[in-house]
């Protein structure tokens, strides 16, 4: 017998934000864009979670990183007006990505910009459910759960997809494809926006 109680998400407190990084960090250890910047696993365990925190770390302080079912899965959001730090993720690519790969992760994050969208919105930076767990439903929890904050909000919401199971789910929750994002040898990315409700 399945259960049909909804998963349980809760706001992170800045105190448990290490703990959610190891979510997202233990999450992307397969994700094609993530792996494409950080193909060795020594480097990636070493340098993914001060990505996490220099691309989306804000979310923390302004309440709106969210975790499912005791960190089983997190979603790190950007509210509008709150960016991923530019300068700190220029300053992490020239310390961790080799100098001869510089060039092309540079392009990418560039064409990530051309699609970010300027008007105030939402941004799911980052969301991920630990491998153990994934098909269970949390991804589409932690969807659920911020989208009626962005409702709220009456604000449009923002995110890049990375894989094409990512872009259906997301799909499902209301955004739409606007483009795609790829740079040298990169895999494919979805801009993806939702608009205001």
């Amino acid at each position: 017998m399945t259960s049909t109680t909804s998963p349980s998400v809760s706001t992170v407190a800045n105190a448990e934000k290490e703990r959610a990084i190891s979510t997202i960090t233990t999450a992307f250890t397969a994700d094609p864009p993530v792996r494409w910047i950080l193909p060795d696993p020594h480097q990636y365990l070493t340098h993914f979670a001060e990505l996490v925190r220099r691309f989306c770390g804000s979310a923390f302080d302004n309440q709106s990183g969210f975790v499912a079912e005791d960190f089983m899965g997190a979603a790190l959001w950007l509210p509008p007006g709150v960016d991923p730090d530019g300068e700190g993720m220029g300053v992490w690519i020239t310390e961790v990505v080799p100098e001869e790969d510089q060039d092309k992760v540079s392009a990418f994050f560039d064409e990530m910009d051309k699609y970010h969208p300027h008007e105030p919105i939402w941004y799911l930076a980052m969301i991920g459910v630990d491998p153990s767990r994934q098909g269970g439903g949390l991804g589409s929890a932690l969807m659920s759960h911020a989208l009626e904050r962005v409702d709220r909000d009456g604000k449009p919401a923002y995110l890049e997809a990375t894989t094409t199971r990512s872009r259906d789910l997301y799909a499902r929750h209301g955004f739409e494809v606007i483009g795609t994002i790829q740079a040298a040898d990169s895999p494919t990315m979805y801009p993806m926006l939702r608009k205001a409700r």
